[in-house]
């Protein structure tokens, strides 16, 4: 008797690839937690095990590329249940933005010191693969970026614009405590400009790197901010979602990516991502400094809050976000410019915001009073699929905005598409199940989510990390078995 080869087979997959617009019928043979064997039939006895996924489509597993794990709870608690709910969305790798000063771990300090402890907690408690983009906040933090990419595999930064003269909620009369500055520092445009500065000068040094080294801005004016939160508060005619959102003008995200920009052609710096894009003034802006500034590598990403909300929705203050959720028309103008492949990446944007820092059990319709931030990355798949449906937008172009493009961009060569080589990260997906979201069937502890009720169509019915099954019909499936991903990882040949 031939001892077996593969560890698993899993059979009858409907095979949706990036860039392959059509859909195949495969086998999909595993070993060692990598893709071995892609074929139309394999025979069940050269493998351990067999999993039939019965014809449901088959999605390279979701990289969320846009997460907040630990900045309302505890890291060692948020990880644990914040990835359950990446792997019930078909997520298999979370990459989470982190900073020292207040939420997060309440600390400033060096990285030197303060990484290896988001390491250290963050070990054995995430159910899926997982990574950081880090945000330098104190000028010393500029110098620790290379230590950062070389010690510990950190390719991504970010750059909060509006936290210079905003709070994380609304106004502010705190930022030095709020992001635990050293003395005589500032976190302002020029801070910005020396980030760019080093990063510029790690693109030259890293060569071999550049591809995945990368900084990401939320671009959104404080002094506007500031000004028109006191025009909307003064006024009083607007309430809810739609005060937060005239109290944050598309125009201020619009004028910071102008500013962006600018000091991106200024200091040369190359790889420039613009987040959460929520209006049609900030798209139209990004668009045309990609036309200004064509030697730059622009890339786009929009969420699925700003594509499945608008400022109408019943859930008031449960979906205030940074920024805000915004009207009808601008909603639908990110749905055609995501048609159009002009955005590179969805995202979750997923902070888990327990009920008791939305809604002010005093003042419940009060939106000042509300946290920002919601979560959404169990919903990630489907309800971009629900939507696109709709609107013609084909299977390989979903995978390539939520598995191969933020692969490519931030150097996880090994994951993102369905190939030889690359981690046996697979979400199987039935495209006929329609649901209504309800907040009681995640298995995050935000305890609501705003898009309560929504009807989707389009399912996770299984998820696989490199070949083992970690969701499973509505049940996660321990123990945690995810891996912090150094940046960037090795090329497989199809990458």
């Amino acid at each position: 008797m031939v001892e077996p080869t593969l560890d698993l087979i899993i059979k009858h997959v409907n095979v949706v690839r990036p860039k392959a617009t059509a859909i195949e019928r495969l086998d999909l043979g595993i070993r060692d937690g990598k893709f071995v064997r892609i074929a139309p039939e394999l025979p069940a006895s050269e493998a351990k095990q067999v999993f039939d996924a019965g014809n449901l489509l088959g999605f390279p597993g979701l990289i969320d590329a846009h997460m907040h794990v630990g900045i309302y709870s505890p890291l060692a608690e948020d990880a644990v249940t914040e990835s359950k709910a990446a792997a019930m969305g078909g997520v298999t790798s979370t990459i989470t933005y982190f900073r020292t000063g207040d939420y997060y771990l309440n600390k400033g300090g060096p990285y030197r010191d303060f990484y290896p402890e988001v390491l250290k907690i963050s070990d054995g408690n995430y159910w899926v693969d997982y990574s950081y983009h880090i945000a330098p906040i104190n000028r010393y933090h500029i110098d620790e970026m290379p230590l950062l990419l070389e010690e510990h595999g950190v390719a991504s930064f970010k750059i909060f614009m509006f936290y210079g003269g905003h709070g994380l909620h609304g106004r502010s009369s705190s930022q030095r405590n709020f992001l635990r500055l050293e003395e005589g520092e500032s976190y302002d445009f020029a801070h910005f400009e020396f980030i760019m500065r080093k990063m510029q000068e790690m693109l030259e040094h890293f060569p071999e790197k550049r591809d995945a080294i990368s900084l990401s801005l939320h671009c959104e004016v404080a002094d506007i901010l500031n000004a028109y939160t006191a025009l909307v508060e003064r006024d009083g005619n607007l309430k809810g979602l739609r005060a937060y959102s005239a109290a944050r003008p598309p125009h201020s995200e619009g004028l910071a990516i102008f500013i962006a920009s600018y000091l991106a052609y200024e200091t040369d710096c190359l790889n420039i991502n613009l987040l959460h894009l929520s209006s049609k003034k900030a798209l139209e802006a990004a668009l045309m400094m990609r036309d200004l500034f064509p030697h730059i590598d622009f890339r786009r990403e929009v969420t699925i809050g700003h594509l499945l909300l608008d400022v109408d929705s019943p859930a008031g203050s449960y979906a205030k976000v940074n920024p805000p959720i915004r009207p009808r028309e601008d909603v639908e103008f990110l749905w055609q410019k995501l048609l159009e492949g002009e955005i590179d990446w969805v995202v979750s944007d997923h902070a888990c915001c327990k009920a008791e820092f939305k809604v002010s059990e005093q003042h419940p319709d009060d939106i000042w009073l509300a946290k920002s931030g919601f979560g959404g990355t169990e919903y990630l798949l489907s309800g971009l699929f629900s939507e696109g449906k709709k609107r013609g937008m084909p299977l390989h172009q979903m995978a390539e905005l939520v598995s191969w493009n933020p692969a490519q961009r931030f150097g996880l060569f090994q994951k993102g598409d369905i190939a030889l080589g690359c981690d046996a990260d697979l979400v199987l997906f039935d495209p006929d199940e329609t649901f209504v979201v309800r907040a009681e069937a995640s298995p995050s502890e935000q305890g609501y989510t705003p898009f309560e009720g929504q009807e989707l169509s389009g399912r996770v019915k299984h998820t696989f990390l490199r070949g083992t099954l970690i969701y499973h019909q509505g049940e996660v499936i321990g123990p945690p078995r995810g891996r912090y991903l150094r940046r960037p990882t090795q090329r497989t040949e199809h990458t």
